[in-house]
């Protein structure tokens, strides 16, 4: 792995003792009397009077830990650690973004920079990053893996995000080189090919568990999942905008809500995992009707997304909506209309849907009118505890910074129908209903040809995951308090094949990541092309 801003020359161990101090105050502290790490470090400084960095504390406790010292403790490195809702989720997140590329779409709201991928702006803290990497994929992967091991995450388990406009577009060997890079930083190595790149990050130190790319609904065929597959691709990011053809053709989107309804079902069929992503405010809608647009989300059975990237549309200048705009054409919701909106939004969210972004990162300063509030998440849930009520999707229930309690946790059952599958949604509960872990289970109700011989009549497991804070592979969850690694998983498998052997199905698949296939095998799946299979008549 290469080194990053944060290697520098500086011996850990002359900070040895101050920083055993620092721990062992920590390790006294009773769960209800949490003196602030902030007030710890100003008891104890450097040598030079500074406050430690975490860096520089996260650093120096691994090699302690690795001298013998201390023992390891994930909850003393989670206190430690610099900003840990980036891996609270259980996987550490890392975003990647391909080079500037010809898109397909004419959107008139999407800015065009030829520095960028079409519709991301060069000062967004990812294209940023991304740039200064010159868009290399092995250098944007290897450094964003070991900065969040500098600031104290777990990052043996990475869910990569490769972004950058509508990755189906460009050309497929750009595609495979790219994917491969990613691996080979993963692996540490460069393989010489992607089957190889895949075959060792099975039991690499980062080992992929989760591959998401973004991608237009018009561009979903039964080839091109296929080559998503090959690939290792597991979570489909689909630009639908608007459920309204006639919004979508006024904002020259290109393909029409039939479209996306395709694409919806050819994914699901396939076991992929499904982020829809929905723009309020575009060009021809309306407050009222983009409530409409909501309700149509869950429904249509042809939609009921996995999850969602609400993206309220941003006028940015030297657009075509930019100048509709100048004509008095269109009309930027306010601040007050926007969280308004969103609120309601919120409340009719299905409890099997994660709500992942309430808005996008575009710095305001691009921003030529409207609502700026780049904090709406906060801004909107604060509004909703003012009127006493609470959003019910996944991201609000999840278990955080505190793991989950083993007593008391409750496994259960929500049914769904979809256009094309009959949908299990498990989740384990705690005492206040926050969820430790879930799986989705798909049951194909009619057989969509997309090619695919070895899931073909399978029940599909599209999705198992365990929340709380990222822990190494086997790291003891049990003194840690984390919900992962306590065989909550292995209950949503087990309930999840019981359930499909119930329903008269022989055989289950999963749509496995490559870091992942390990963990499968040890519960009697054998791999069958790109999935992980299992006969459980």
């Amino acid at each position: 792995m290469r080194t990053t801003k944060f290697d520098t020359a500086i011996d850990v161990s002359s900070y040895a003792e101050p920083v055993l101090e620092i721990i062992r105050e920590l390790q006294a502290q009773s769960e209800g009397d949490r003196e602030s790490l902030g007030a710890i470090l100003r008891r104890h400084t450097r040598d030079n009077g500074m406050v430690f960095s975490k860096n520089l504390l996260v650093r120096t406790y691994r090699h302690l830990c690795a001298r013998g010292q201390l023992q390891p403790d994930a909850e003393i490195l989670r206190r430690l650690c610099m900003k840990p809702t980036r891996t609270i989720s259980g996987v550490a997140p890392v975003t990647v973004l391909t080079k500037p590329y010809p898109c397909p779409g004419k959107c008139i709201f999407c800015p065009t920079d030829a520095r960028m991928p079409k519709s991301y702006l060069p000062d967004e803290p990812g294209a940023m990053r991304a740039e200064q990497h010159a868009f290399d994929p092995y250098d944007q992967t290897a450094v964003r893996v070991q900065t969040l091991s500098d600031n104290g995450h777990a990052v043996d388990k990475i869910e990569l995000l490769i972004l950058g406009g509508t990755w189906s577009s460009y050309p497929r060997d750009y595609q495979s080189w790219f994917v491969k890079r990613c691996l080979d930083a993963m692996n540490g190595r460069s393989a010489a090919s992607l089957a190889e790149a895949q075959g060792w990050n099975e039991s690499a130190l980062h080992r992929n568990v989760g591959m998401v790319i973004e991608t237009r609904p018009d561009y979903i065929t039964p080839e091109e999942i296929r080559h998503l597959r090959s690939l290792g691709v597991t979570k489909v990011q689909l630009g639908a905008q608007s459920l309204q053809d006639s919004v979508l053709e006024m904002n020259m989107r290109g393909h029409s809500i039939a479209d996306t309804r395709r694409a919806l079902l050819m994914l699901r069929a396939a076991g992929f995992k499904i982020v829809l992503h929905w723009m309020p405010n575009l060009l021809g809608a309306t407050p009222e009707s983009d409530r409409q647009d909501y309700d149509r989300l869950w429904s249509d059975p042809a939609l009921r997304p996995d999850e969602l990237k609400i993206y309220p549309c941003s006028l940015l200048a030297d657009t075509e909506l930019h100048r509709r705009w100048q004509r008095g054409e269109y009309h930027p919701y306010s601040d007050e209309t926007l969280v308004d909106l969103v609120a309601e939004c919120k409340l009719q969210t299905p409890s099997y849907c994660r709500i992942n972004r309430v808005y996008r990162d575009i710095p305001a300063p691009n921003i030529v009118a409207g609502s700026t509030l780049s904090n709406l998440r906060q801004v909107v849930q604060r509004r909703l505890r003012e009127r006493g009520q609470c959003c019910q999707c996944m991201r609000c229930r999840e278990v955080r910074e505190r793991g989950a309690p083993m007593d008391g946790l409750k496994l259960r059952e929500q049914a769904y129908s979809t256009a094309g599958s009959g949908e299990h949604f498990l989740t384990l509960n705690t005492c206040t209903d926050q969820l430790a872990g879930y799986a989705r289970l798909s049951l194909p109700t009619v057989e969509v040809e997309i090619g695919i011989d070895e899931i073909r009549a399978a029940a599909l497991l599209r999705e198992l995951h365990v929340y709380g804070p990222a822990l190494e592979i086997g790291s003891d969850a049990a003194r840690s308090g984390a919900a992962q690694h306590r065989g909550l998983g292995t209950q949503l498998l087990e309930k999840s094949e019981r359930i499909a052997a119930g329903a008269g199905f022989d055989n289950i698949a999963v749509i496995a990541a490559i870091g992942t296939r390990e963990y499968y095998r040890s519960r009697g799946f054998i791999q069958t092309g790109s999935y992980m299979t299992k006969a459980i008549a």
